[in-house]
């Protein structure tokens, strides 16, 4: 296992927030997953408020985040549709080392 500079792209969403009919952060994943980026993830938070930018409490929206992983060539490829998708929301961009653990027939890690 050897550890590769990568790109996380973070998008902080709402629960309630859609696209095209479906959920928001699903929207976002179905559009990563046929690019087979390295990784997508979405975290859901147990509870809380979602804060604006100005600190004012947006209410009861329950956070959501959608995490995806690649190289920063493919991540910087991404933005256009996430511009398209997130009205209201943050996106965040950190670079991260990232270690690819795959199971392989047979039980050895690849």
């Amino acid at each position: 296992m050897n550890p590769v500079d990568e790109m996380l792209r973070r998008i902080f969403v709402a629960e309630e927030d859609g696209h095209e009919g479906r959920p928001l952060y699903a929207s976002i994943v179905a559009k990563a997953l046929p690019a087979k980026f390295g990784g997508a993830t979405v975290l859901l938070a147990p509870s809380g408020h979602m804060r604006s930018a100005l600190y004012v409490d947006a209410g009861p929206r329950r956070p959501i985040v959608v995490e995806i992983v690649d190289t920063e060539e493919r991540i910087d490829g991404l933005p256009w549709t996430i511009d398209e998708m997130v009205t209201s929301g943050l996106v965040a961009l950190e670079q991260v080392t990232s270690i690819h653990c795959r199971r392989v027939r047979g039980g050895n890690a690849a």
